[in-house]
């Protein structure tokens, strides 16, 4: 398996791979506003065989300050391609991207059981917020830099793509 960042003919089949890894076409419209906003982010895609099975995306994240932070949204693997270790490829090749962009850290809304595995954490524990109402176990951040968190507080927001689907 290959993990390799998107490049322009990748988009039909990013597509696809949103929408078999999802019940609703959400997360394949935001994959292509994001695109569409001329927003810089890392996109990664998981390719075997001259196939694409998996995508992961990272944007921008505002916060007070200055602090640059990447928001991982959405992550998606074809379901035949599921509990293959595909997403763990993504997100770790997506994490060292963001660090070599030079992102402080990520956040993530996610599944509480599956992104600790990674150095996710609850980021109410750094007070930091979310912009929307969730619970605390699911809105986590992961320090790229050592005293990242340190750095960062109060209310982080996604681009306007995502509360705009």
């Amino acid at each position: 398996m290959i993990i390799r960042p998107e490049t322009p003919a990748d988009r039909d089949a990013i597509r696809t791979i949103n929408l078999d890894a999802f019940d609703s076409d959400t997360e394949a419209n935001l994959v292509d506003a994001l695109r569409d906003s001329g927003t810089e982010f890392i996109s990664l895609v998981a390719e075997t065989k001259d196939t694409l099975v998996g995508h992961i995306l990272f944007s921008p994240v505002t916060c007070t300050g200055d602090a640059k932070i990447m928001g991982l949204a959405p992550m998606a693997v074809r379901k035949a391609w599921q509990r293959q270790g595909v997403g763990t490829q993504l997100v770790e090749a997506g994490l060292q991207a963001c660090r070599q962009a030079g992102a402080l850290a990520v956040i993530v809304l996610g599944h509480p059981q599956y992104y600790p595995r990674f150095g996710f954490e609850p980021a109410a524990n750094h007070g930091i917020e979310s912009e929307y109402e969730v619970a605390a176990e699911v809105f986590m951040v992961k320090a790229l830099q050592p005293g990242a968190l340190d750095a960062i507080n109060g209310l982080l927001r996604y681009h306007p793509a995502f509360p705009a689907l």
